[in-house]
């Protein structure tokens, strides 16, 4: 019964941040802003996620169901996975995004700007 509640705690805190990427993948106004919502939210709303698919396939598999023990090392190797290509993916996104030109919105100061001209 707790492992069931605590694992619709996991995935509501989940839905909600993915829900919050998604929103501002939508409202932010340049690909930097949208790359870091897109990529801060959604890392953090699947962790928990999939932190609720361990703790649930953890739990049959305690009862003495050894299949779900297949499940559970597979969330593991996708949360490593996912925690590991979500930021090397936005910083690549946003490196290529700032070497075609793209200018943030309201920049003030653009550091690599002056690092490229000297």
């Amino acid at each position: 019964m707790a492992l069931n509640t605590v694992s619709y705690v996991f995935i509501g805190i989940g839905l909600f941040f993915n829900f919050v990427g998604a929103f501002g993948l939508h409202r932010f106004p340049d690909v930097y802003t949208r790359l870091h919502a897109a990529t801060k939210c959604t890392t953090f709303g699947s962790i928990f996620l999939i932190l609720a698919v361990i703790m649930q396939s953890a739990g049959i598999w305690a009862q003495g169901e050894t299949s779900q023990s297949i499940m559970c090392i597979h969330s593991v190797l996708a949360l490593v996975a996912l925690l590991v290509t979500n930021a090397t993916g936005a910083h690549a996104m946003a490196r290529a995004a700032h070497r075609s030109g793209e200018k943030p919105a309201r920049a003030v100061v653009d550091d690599l700007e002056k690092k490229e001209n000297d």
